[in-house]
This record gives structure tokens, sequence and C-alpha cells, in this order.
């Protein structure tokens, strides 16, 4: 199990239409081996108060790029909740293919991405590098769009 997670700041969501991936997302990555239990990915969840985290095939220990090989969901561990989760694995679990977005993209086309593919977390990888830095969600979608209520609006619906 390993973490580097910086979560997100205190300041308010930016609004929707105004929104990249990077102004909602949920900046760093926790990850875990493929082999890593569905049990223990849980727990990861649990403590770190997260819905998904990474899951990274080290392979040839010698060689040290890593393969990014998943992303495995809250959803992925209910859904693996009524059998033996015991038995099964973050390689068992993750989903397939992983689904990615670009931190400078719109958060709109991330949201259009969600509903067209059924996902409710994208991996968000750097334009440079493309390594992972983070995690898009629907959530965080939810976040932007709560932002663009302005005080009259609020104030009309009270």
């Amino acid at each position: 199990m390993s973490a580097m997670f910086t979560g997100r700041s205190d300041e308010p969501a930016v609004p929707f239409g105004d929104a990249s991936v990077a102004d909602a997302m949920t900046h760093g990555v926790l990850h875990c081996a493929p082999e890593t239990s569905l049990r223990t990915v849980a727990r990861m969840m649990a403590t770190y108060k997260v819905h998904a985290i990474y899951v990274f095939d080290y392979g040839n220990e010698a060689d040290e790029a890593v393969q990014l090989w998943g992303l495995v969901s809250d959803l992925d561990v209910a859904a693996a909740a009524g059998s033996n989760v015991d038995e099964r694995t973050a390689a068992d679990s993750t989903v397939t293919p992983l689904v990615t977005v670009t931190g400078d993209q719109p958060l709109s086309d991330a949201a259009e991405l969600m509903a067209l593919k059924g996902m409710t977390h994208l991996a968000v990888l750097d334009t440079a590098s493309r390594r992972p830095i983070g995690v898009v969600s629907t959530l965080d979608v939810a976040r932007a769009v709560a932002a663009g209520q302005g005080e009259r609006e609020i104030h009309a619906s009270s």
C-alpha cells in the first residue's frame, strides 16, 4: 500500500462552465499492487476517505518502470461485497480499460465521458509525462455544478 495524496483544497469549486479537470479533481495518487486483496483496497478507501485506488504493476523489480494497471472504485468493492472478498484482488476488480483525461481538459468533457462510459471516476494524467496525478469523480463534477449557483438563485429558492 502506498500513498501520495494531497486531497482537495478548501477553496470553493470553480463553476462548472469555467472549470478544467485540474480545477475539480482530487490531487494525488493512492495506489496498490495488482495482487493486493480487495479487503485491503477497501481499508485504504476507508482510511483515506476516497472512492478509488489506482492499481500499479511494478513488473520486473530491476526495471523502474511502473505500469498503470487500472482503478478500483468503491462501486467495484460494493459489487464484490456479496462474494468472497478475501479471495479477490485489486487486479480482479479494476475497471478496464482504464479511462483517462488530462488536467487541462474542460471538466465538461470529463463529465460527458463519464456519462458516455457509465463511470464514476476517471484517471487524471499529467499532459507531458502521461503519469497519473489524481482522480476526477462524479462528486467533483457535482461540486463544480453547485458552485455555479449564484446568490440570487439561492435566495430565490428559499
